[in-house]
């Protein structure tokens, strides 16, 4: 088992951490405050979208002054008298053994009034009552639900890493790993997560595997995805729900479609769910799922939608009875990733069949299926008349490349 980058040089102090040195100044600057007495804003709310590192962030400082951190996801709470209980006991008994604690309350944006309508109340009557720092975090500080919580808290925003920042990370990880890494490939990385160093660093884990070198060539596996990240962190809520509920509600994470997000369940499934028993029910609910989309794809029936994603997701949670044992590397599909190799090649193919279909009058799909073989038939019987042919569609450098790669099959 591999252990994920994220998690092996996630930084263990705020030096460690790689820019937003304002936002850290400011928490440093608070919780220091402290020492005069309960400030008069006793919670932080530390926002910015995800993967710029709130989380690590409030983690860093805790360990920096040897406090201890108890650390509560409000949006997995699903109660709020229960939150209540849990962080007004550690906001008010003192610790035997540090100098201080620090309480952590991640995702307040993801409560659901609905099911936790006691929620925001009671993480105010804590940040009231609280004898010690209060550090919320949140992707959207602006959701109107958690307006009190905005209100009653100091605000310090985390920001994405530029290029500048975010390329000297990368490559000092990468050479920690003894991984040679092109320029050109981190630069793609970066503009493809727009500077969410969580998503950058899981990408190049994954691009490199067991090479040891990345090149621009190989970010091109990025293009068919959206957020990796995003990804894996649907995958863990679903392989690790206990609950019906909790598993549907990864869909709300997910940046990709529903079936390409079925595609990266179903590869990863036998590996994160590997007794027999157990597999066996995850696959009969996948197989399943898999019917229905063939059924909308048929005849459109989006209704049946639906049953697709609940068998999909809380169908494969709820058949992993026994608890996880561990991180279990998550693998690209092989699906999706054979199509992204081949992505290059087929396009080129269209632009090929699009220049013969205006020279010959015909569509360029009629070009592709019916003309092209035709010429990779001469090129290989008389290279004169291929140059011949070449020339006159002005396109010898694109078919030179198609004709030097296997072809590919056009039914």
């Amino acid at each position: 088992m591999s252990q994920p980058w994220t998690v092996r040089y996630r930084p263990q102090t705020t030096r460690e951490i790689a820019g937003n040195k304002l936002a850290i100044e400011k928490i440093h600057q608070w919780l220091d405050s402290w020492s005069k007495g309960k400030p008069s804003k006793a919670g932080v709310l530390l926002y910015g979208p995800a993967g710029v590192g709130k989380t690590t962030l409030a983690e860093a400082v805790a360990r920096e002054r040897g406090w201890d951190l108890v650390e509560i996801n409000a949006s997995d709470k699903r109660s709020g008298d229960i939150l209540s209980r849990i962080a007004g006991l550690a906001s008010t008994q003192s610790s035997l053994f540090s100098k201080g604690r620090l309480i952590l309350l991640d995702e307040v944006d993801g409560i659901n009034l609905r099911t936790d309508s006691g929620a925001i109340i009671a993480i105010l009557r804590v940040i009231k009552e609280s004898q010690f720092p209060i550090v919320l975090t949140a992707n959207d500080p602006w959701d109107p639900k958690i307006r009190p919580l905005r209100d009653a808290c100091l605000l310090i925003e985390l920001k994405r890493l530029g290029l500048r920042e975010g390329i000297p990370l990368m490559k000092g990880i990468l050479a920690k790993e003894s991984v040679h890494a092109d320029e050109e490939a981190l630069r793609s990385i970066m503009e493809r997560d727009r500077g969410d160093m969580r998503s950058a660093i899981t990408d190049i884990q994954i691009l490199t595997g067991p090479k040891k070198n990345l090149t621009l060539e190989d970010t091109a596996l990025l293009s068919s995805r959206d957020r990796t990240e995003s990804i894996f962190e649907v995958l863990r809520i679903i392989f690790n729900s206990r609950t019906v509920a909790q598993a549907r509600r990864a869909l709300d994470k997910s940046d990709v479609d529903e079936e390409m997000l079925f595609q990266w369940i179903l590869e990863n499934t036998p590996s994160q769910i590997p007794k027999p028993r157990e597999l066996e029910a995850a696959m009969s609910a996948l197989a399943e799922a898999d019917l229905y989309f063939a059924r909308i794809r048929k005849t459109q029936s989006w209704h049946l939608l639906s049953y697709a994603l609940d068998l999909m997701t809380a169908g494969v949670a709820v058949a992993k009875e026994t608890s996880p044992g561990g991180w279990v590397t998550m693998k690209f599909p092989q699906r999706i990733s054979s199509m992204s190799r081949s992505r290059g090649t087929r396009e080129l193919r269209k632009g090929v069949g699009a220049l013969i279909g205006s020279k010959s009058h015909i569509s360029s799909r009629r070009g592709t299926k019916l003309y092209l073989p035709m010429i990779q038939f001469i090129h290989e019987h008389d290279p004169e008349k291929y140059r011949q042919i070449a020339g006159w569609l002005d396109a010898k450098e694109p078919l030179d490349e198609i004709l030097s790669l296997d072809p590919e099959p056009t039914a």
